[in-house]
């Protein structure tokens, strides 16, 4: 008599319960895999992780505490084997890039789970890295290109996030607020954006900066 092997143990990482709850019986529809654990943030996905040991983990990208970048980099760090898909919903994500180079063996967008995930899954578990389908591809290497916000630009945009002004922000890094404006005219441009606040809407949505960024700025 032949043994079954093991269905595949599944950490669904999410900070909407709504998509946790869907994608949790969407993973019971299947006879080879169950889920062994939820978190809601890049925290407590570490913490579940070291716990509980799952074969795979599906990690979204922007969460609170710690997001899932630095999450799949501490995890990775204690397992290097770990296998993690990373799941996101703006199909430009800068931080996708980043979630790759930190170690996912795969990468989809919210709306493609219902085709993509099981067999996603199967892939990144198999011990194969799960491919990117081209248009998505694609698009990352657009934004990646567009977004490339140098280090002082995107320091200028921690500011803007922050709520400061030009001339507060010239007087904080040392520099004119002429320049400050020739910083955030290229961002604009950079970034597609009409005003200030949109870019820094643009930057925070496509993880160019986070909110813990403006949040330690306006700290300061």
């Amino acid at each position: 008599m032949t043994l079954s092997p093991a269905p595949i143990g599944v950490l669904v990482v999410d900070d909407h319960p709504l998509l946790r709850d869907g994608l949790a019986a969407l993973l019971g529809m299947q006879a080879d895999m169950r889920l062994v654990g939820e978190a809601a943030d890049g925290e407590e996905a570490v913490a579940q992780y070291l716990a509980l040991r799952p074969d795979v983990v599906l990690m979204d990208l922007q969460l609170p505490r710690v997001d899932g970048v630095e999450a799949i980099t501490r995890i990775r760090h204690h397992d290097p084997r770990a296998r993690i898909i990373v799941l996101t919903t703006y199909r430009g994500d800068v931080r996708a890039v980043r979630a790759l180079h930190a170690g996912a063996s795969g990468y989809l967008l919210k709306d493609m789970l219902r085709h993509e995930l099981i067999d996603t899954i199967r892939t990144v578990h198999g011990g194969r890295r799960a491919g990117i389908p081209a248009t998505l591809a694609a698009s990352i290497a657009a934004h990646v290109v567009e977004d490339s916000l140098s280090p002082r630009e995107t320091e200028v945009l921690g500011h803007v996030a922050a709520g400061r002004s030009n001339k507060a922000i010239g007087e904080q890094m040392r520099i004119s607020e002429q320049t400050v404006k020739a910083h955030m005219k290229n961002i604009m441009e950079k970034l597609g954006a009409r005003d200030r606040t949109h870019a820094v809407t643009q930057a925070l949505k496509r993880g160019i900066i986070s909110l813990d960024d403006a949040q330690a700025d306006g700290d300061g």
